[in-house]
């Protein structure tokens, strides 16, 4: 199983000093966040997604692909290309981190990149459901 899923974080969230809620107690993977469940892990994407537009600037697909995947790790510009064509997207798309379907298809598509295999789309969307509690 990829790690994203095991760790039930599918974008892959890097650790740091972040305090997310739905944490697992025993954070036993050295690199990546490990959440409770799914719901938990896309719920910190959608927050990390909004941070990004509110307090980076990121307007455009490729603003926060490029900034997820940065190119001194990731192949950017094919990751934005994946990204783009799943959630039916251009790379120059603005995007309303605030829009359910919009969201919720970038962050399914980001799942495929990061783990090779499709989103559960009730796990996306119940993350969606976490995140709006604000």
């Amino acid at each position: 199983m990829q790690r994203g899923l095991r760790n039930n974080n599918p974008l892959n969230i890097r650790k740091n000093s972040t305090q997310w809620q739905g944490l697992r107690a025993t954070q036993t993977d050295p690199s990546f966040f490990q959440f409770e469940t799914m719901a938990y892990g896309y719920r910190a994407a959608f927050k990390t997604l909004d941070t990004y537009r509110n307090q980076h600037r990121c307007r455009y697909l490729a603003d926060f692909i490029t900034r997820w995947a940065p190119p001194s790790e990731n192949d950017t510009s094919a990751y934005i290309r994946i990204v783009a064509q799943r959630a039916r997207l251009s790379d120059v798309s603005m995007v309303d981190t605030r829009n359910e379907k919009t969201m919720c298809d970038i962050v399914a598509a980001m799942t495929f990149v990061e783990n090779g295999v499709e989103a559960d789309m009730d796990q996306v969307k119940e993350g969606w459901k976490l995140f709006m509690q604000l």
